[in-house]
């Protein structure tokens, strides 16, 4: 058995998988030859050292388990069932108790809009705040987009990031679209073209952050909630969200749920009630966003198959990416433990296979690598080629960094104009 094992490993040159002389391969690694691993640690580097081509083999020495491109699932229907419910399963989705009220607090007119200012209070936390959208003396069902603004490392802010409401843009905000959206409110600019837009601060965002008056003083950084909209308090307070974050992260784990469970499960409560409106034609809705938004739209369009038609902006790679590559330019919001071993991160998305699903990328996005990105539009090619909709998912790479810009908003737009309007 010895023998065998020391053959397969200079054979494989430490890139081999599976099982080697009934050992398990990360025990290969650590009995093969130091001037071995020494080889291995100077070609092959990642942002966690040596261990990093020794998780990626382990976590890579197969297809994930429930990857509908394993030649095992030949029924769509019933991979989606298995696949579903394990994903439910481990994001640990919190069951938020009945639908809330929804609070009309103002409607006016701006730019061609009507827009509502509205609220729902759920069990735990602050009331969420959310805006509505549509052309103003519009009539009838219309078609509606649940808009998902991002994360930027500012969590002071929520659905601003992405509206204009003509009360005055906070200067913050300006300068926020200037950077991400070319200067446009993207959200505003979907409903002009007919559209009911929902736009929902997020967990832990604007309206849902985390006040400093819930926390124990010693936790607070000497910070309070006074003056909140000062531009240094608010950088104060975003320093602090964000070294917050893994506390965050932690303690819902303890719970027994993950942040994308949250999300879910809060963004599913935005969407019954965005469906329970009498304007909304509740057979043609969409969802998107970008960066945050773009993961909280893997979560949603992937798992509430009710979103028709899903645009993922700046938010698609592979697990390997986050884990070699990546991941501490990412948020702890990100992480669902054990889901790698059953679907890579592009399959939670495919999981809505057929329905129609795209995915802008940058193509000098600094949150990712681009062959990961490019890996993870090939699997998801082959999850709705194999599911035999091929013509309902498509991948656009653009120039520059991380951003939604103008043209890319054009395409999307477009994209839920094809599959929304009918």
């Amino acid at each position: 058995m010895e023998n065998e094992r020391r053959e397969f490993i200079k054979k494989a040159g430490l890139v081999g998988v599976g099982l080697t002389g009934g050992i398990p391969f990360p025990a290969a690694i650590a009995n093969a030859p130091a001037h071995t691993k020494t080889e291995m640690n100077r070609t092959e580097q990642s942002i966690i050292g040596p261990y990093g081509p020794w998780l990626d083999r382990v976590m890579n020495r197969e297809l994930p388990s429930l990857s509908f491109r394993n030649d095992s699932f030949t029924d769509l229907n019933e991979w989606k069932s298995l696949a579903l419910s394990r994903t439910r399963e481990r994001l640990g989705i919190p069951a938020l108790g009945e639908l809330p009220r929804m609070k009309v607090h103002d409607s006016q007119v701006y730019d061609g809009l009507q827009i509502e200012e509205v609220s729902w209070q759920l069990s735990y936390g602050h009331p969420t705040k959310a805006l509505i959208l549509k052309p103003e003396g519009a009539t009838g069902k219309l078609p509606a987009i649940l808009a998902f603004h991002d994360h930027g490392g500012n969590k002071y802010f929520g659905l601003r990031k992405i509206t204009k409401t003509g009360k005055g843009q906070h200067e913050l905000m300006r300068s926020h679209q200037d950077h991400y959206y070319e200067g446009k409110a993207w959200a505003n600019e979907m409903a002009k073209r007919g559209y009911v837009v929902m736009i929902p601060d997020a967990f832990t965002f604007a309206s849902r952050r985390v006040m400093m008056e819930d926390v124990p003083e010693d936790q607070r950084s000497g910070l309070s909630d006074k003056d909140p909209e000062n531009p240094e308090s608010i950088e104060a307070y975003n320093q602090w969200a964000g070294q917050h974050e893994h506390v965050m992260a932690k303690s819902l784990f303890c719970g027994g749920t993950t942040w994308p469970g949250v999300f879910f499960a809060e963004d599913q409560i935005a969407l019954d009630l965005l469906l329970s409106r009498p304007d909304v034609d509740e057979e043609n809705v969409g969802c998107g966003g970008l960066s945050g938004g773009g993961l909280r739209t893997v979560m949603m369009a992937g798992l509430d198959h009710r979103i028709k038609c899903a645009v993922c902006v700046g938010f698609m790679s592979t697990w390997t990416d986050f884990m070699l590559n990546k991941a501490y330019t990412h948020t702890w919001m990100t992480y669902i433990p054990r889901l790698p071993e059953e679907l890579d991160f592009p399959e939670i998305l495919g999981l809505r296979a057929p329905l129609p699903t795209l995915v802008l990328n940058d193509e000098q996005d600094q949150l990712y690598t681009l062959p990961e990105m490019k890996k993870a539009d090939l699997i998801l090619q082959e999850v709705f080629e194999k599911a035999g909709a091929a013509d309902r998912y498509k991948a656009s790479y653009y120039p520059g960094p991380h951003k939604f810009d103008q043209a890319m908003q054009q395409e999307a737009f477009s994209w839920w104009d094809k599959w929304l309007k009918t």
